[in-house]
């Protein structure tokens, strides 16, 4: 898998220099590309392809079947050999994953930044974001009594209070009906291009990367067109 075109500097956006990820001794992807600030990349490719583990790799959480090459610039920093919760990369699937014993002001909570102190500066940042998303007075609702809109919107607002500089998105919409997806698709395309955030979204949809607008790249059975 490669794209070209490379004459931007790697000191900003995601740089994916050189990655290789196999199982076995078969290569699944080859990646070579970078990611603007806030540009999405598509990844299309059927089950299999090795998608999800291209994914893994940039977030440092790879499936331990699988080896992978190369390196991953996050604004000028490597960040491969980084522990998980030090890449500061944003990870959102197709299921929302709320912890279901916390409300929803709970949950983002939980993502919410180190940098910001004090339950009341906590408090209002959690506010503040329900309040963007369409969700004021969400916060003591138990995640179960919500839409699967509702859900959505909240997983992202988590992600986002966790102030990642880029998001992976792996099928994040595949569970949506068609209204609902068209809706939040757009709200995670706008969101990432107001704080500039690199997007690198895998899917199999055709719709999805049409709606995001960026360049494409597909992955055949595991390997790159020829």
């Amino acid at each position: 898998m490669t794209e070209t075109g490379h004459d931007q500097s790697p000191s900003s956006g995601l740089w994916l220099d050189g990655v290789d990820v196999k199982l076995g001794v078969a290569t699944l992807v080859s990646a070579d590309a970078h990611v603007a600030p806030g540009e999405i990349l598509t990844v299309m490719g059927p089950s299999g392809s090795g998608k999800t583990s291209l994914l893994g790799y940039v977030a440092g959480i790879l499936a331990p079947e699988f080896t992978a090459t190369g390196a991953v610039w996050l604004d000028g920093a490597r960040i491969d050999g980084l522990a998980p919760e030090k890449r500061r990369v944003g990870l959102l699937f197709q299921d929302p994953l709320l912890f279901p014993h916390l409300s929803v002001g709970g949950n983002l909570a939980f993502g919410l930044s180190s940098a910001i102190k004090g339950r009341a500066a906590r408090h209002a940042a959690v506010e503040a974001a329900l309040e963007d998303a369409g969700l004021a007075g969400f916060a003591s609702r138990d995640p179960a009594t919500l839409s699967g809109g509702q859900k959505a919107r909240v997983a992202l607002l988590r992600v986002l209070l966790s102030d990642p500089r880029a998001l992976l998105l792996d099928e994040a919409f595949s569970k949506l009906d068609t209204q609902l997806r068209q809706q939040f698709r757009a709200y995670v395309f706008d969101q990432a291009r107001a704080r500039g955030l690199p997007v690198l979204m895998v899917t199999h949809d055709p719709q999805d990367a049409e709606a995001a607008g960026g360049r494409v790249i597909e992955v055949r059975n595991g390997h790159a067109p020829d």
